[in-house]
């Protein structure tokens, strides 16, 4: 007998662990018998999409039969009008996940580090570690990036640096003075991916104008997202932001036809839905200070978020709440994937009613 598929496998991805999304609703109904579940887990848009979007794909269907636009002509187009830019520094992926792995493919070598804060979005190390690239773990300091002690983590190795701003799963974010700081100590060969996905959620006035790395010819790409404010998660797509050269080498490896067609009718016209986002986003604000209030009320501290969910601490094993919570058709997770504390939930920002609904049933199973 030959041998075992582990031995076979490259050594690289052994440790590696897949990443677990919720169950679908429906299933989660049925498994303990209830309906209407809510599910606050996975940072969607309680709206839903934007309207225009779904105009779009209907209006498009009878054309599913054609291959998509590999180039993604017409975003690239509309995208390079909203930032004043060359739709040449435009790339368009299946959600900003595939960007990361082109990223990752494009440049980091075997071997080579790519510094990642922990906890962060868990793709980074996932991509580099399948790539037998070196991850550079570094802690979050008040649960934020610590920039100072990702630039003392820099080696004549280092290839790549992760920022996701808003973090993911912490929802905290660094300025524009912090990022400054930290892209005036980091040698200009390497590579600094700035993670916006949250961006269109966030208060603060000083958020990083990460654009201006990218007019100074710096070695940046810019992530956004449609998943998130557009609510199109289930379409995956999404766009990077970067110097001609550096879309060039990306596209030598994007597969082709990556981003399915009905993805890009609906970015498309969910860039001209103003009103879903501006309704979004003041669902995603009133929502974000009713649950502090009731996480006080409740004995329970959480981080102040500029994303659309906020890290609660519920001060003991949140297993047992999430699935007490389940029978009250509320779904959440534990952060344990994100190597957070097994008492740290993310909770998803609802709607008037899904926060409402959150609030009553921790009353009931904390109180």
């Amino acid at each position: 007998m030959g041998k075992n598929l582990q031995e076979l496998a490259r050594s690289c991805i052994l440790d590696l662990r897949p990443y677990k999304g919720g169950k679908p609703i429906p299933e989660v109904e049925r498994e303990v018998g209830i309906t209407g579940a809510v599910k606050m887990a996975s940072n969607e848009n309680p709206l839903g999409p934007s309207p225009r979007a779904l105009e779009a794909i209907s209006r498009y269907l009878l054309n599913i039969h054609y291959y998509p636009d590999g180039s993604g002509y017409y975003l690239k187009e509309k995208l390079s009008r909203l930032w004043g830019l060359k739709p040449s520094q435009f790339i368009i992926g299946n959600g900003t996940n595939e960007i990361i792995e082109l990223m990752v493919r494009a440049f980091l070598n075997p071997g080579e580090e790519a510094i990642i804060a922990e906890p962060s979005f868990v793709v980074y190390r996932m991509v580099v570690k399948i790539m037998d690239g070196v991850p550079v773990m570094i802690g979050l300091r008040n649960f934020t990036h610590d920039l100072p002690a990702m630039a003392n983590a820099v080696t004549p190795c280092t290839k790549l640096v992760f920022i996701c701003n808003p973090n993911n799963p912490t929802g905290t974010m660094v300025s524009h003075d912090e990022v400054k700081d930290f892209m005036g100590k980091i040698p200009e060969d390497i590579m600094v991916v700035f993670d916006e996905a949250y961006y269109e959620y966030v208060e603060r006035e000083d958020f990083p104008l990460t654009l201006d790395y990218i007019l100074q010819s710096r070695n940046v790409i810019i992530l956004r997202t449609f998943s998130k404010v557009y609510g199109l998660a289930g379409l995956r797509i999404g766009y990077g932001i970067a110097r001609e050269e550096m879309v060039e080498l990306l596209d030598k490896i994007r597969q082709p036809f990556n981003v399915n067609a009905l993805a890009q009718e609906a970015a498309l016209a969910g860039l001209d839905d103003e009103e879903h986002v501006r309704k979004s986003q003041e669902v995603n604000r009133l929502g974000k200070r009713f649950l502090y209030q009731a996480f006080e009320k409740l004995g329970l501290s959480y981080v102040p978020s500029q994303a659309n969910f906020v890290l609660v601490d519920f001060g003991r094993e949140a297993s047992e709440i999430c699935q007490r919570l389940l029978y009250e058709g509320i779904i959440l997770r534990p952060m344990t994937g994100f190597n957070l504390p097994a008492n740290f939930v993310r909770i998803t920002i609802g709607t008037e009613e899904h926060n409402q609904r959150l609030f009553s049933a921790l009353k009931k199973i904390l109180i």
